[in-house]
């Protein structure tokens, strides 16, 4: 019989950029295409974010003609867990063997430099767990320091959402700081897709990465994989 883990499925608070007037927050389908693999093999889960409450929306993500979006959204259960989110304070990382931070642009103030997101990064890691993301939400690994001293993504191989992404997006004068330089800075072993917005994902051992919103069904899939293969 397979073992029964539990997913932490991680989301901004963040909403607002310093000039645009519309709106950022959580990337809808990287939530909802990741937890589609999940719900496949009836995987408990629970959302979370900094704050805790309600996890904001980028209305830009709203897509009507996605049906996995539709489907998880209008899910009575799912919907509860996304409009409560659990405050990351709250989180008791000895109760997850998978956390996945969730993208979406608002992801870049409030993940890089959160003391309990880089606390439970490395407590989940450290006790065997798969440590995922994508897209922006690869901003949380970011800082992330182990017991030893190293940071987590120093020499791994791993993605997320690219310069020229960013560019393409016009909103590389918004964001705080460019992922993929970031990454590069910290030693990580960057790479991404040659084609742009193109599903990409980075596997090292316990570390999935993807690179852009279409990237997130593949990191769910390969976070199993890896789970119920070890």
């Amino acid at each position: 019989m397979d073992p029964i883990y539990r997913a932490l499925i991680v989301c901004t608070n963040h909403t607002d950029y310093p000039t645009k007037p519309f709106k950022t927050g959580l990337w809808l389908s990287e939530a909802t295409h990741f937890y589609d693999e999940l719900a496949d093999r009836n995987l408990p889960y629970d959302i979370a974010s900094p704050k805790g409450g309600a996890v904001p929306i980028d209305e830009r993500s709203m897509d009507r003609r996605d049906t996995v979006n539709e489907k998880w959204y209008n899910n009575p259960t799912f919907r509860a867990k996304l409009d409560n989110s659990l405050p990351l304070a709250d989180v008791k990382p000895e109760n997850y063997q998978i956390i996945y931070f969730t993208g979406g642009h608002g992801t870049m103030w409030d993940f890089p430099y959160n003391e309990i997101v880089k606390r439970l990064t490395r407590q989940i890691y450290e006790k065997g767990g798969m440590v995922s993301a994508v897209c922006h939400g690869v901003s949380a690994l970011l800082n992330v320091t182990l017991s030893d001293g190293t940071l987590l993504i120093d020499n791994r191989q791993v993605t997320g959402f690219s310069n020229m992404e960013e560019k393409l997006v016009r909103l590389d004068e918004e964001v705080p700081f460019l992922l993929e330089d970031a990454l590069k800075q910290q030693k990580a072993l960057y790479s991404k897709s040659l084609i742009p917005f193109l599903p990409y994902i980075e596997v090292d051992e316990r570390l999935v990465t993807g690179q852009n919103p279409l990237s997130a069904r593949k990191v769910g899939r390969k976070v199993l994989e890896e789970m119920y293969e070890k």
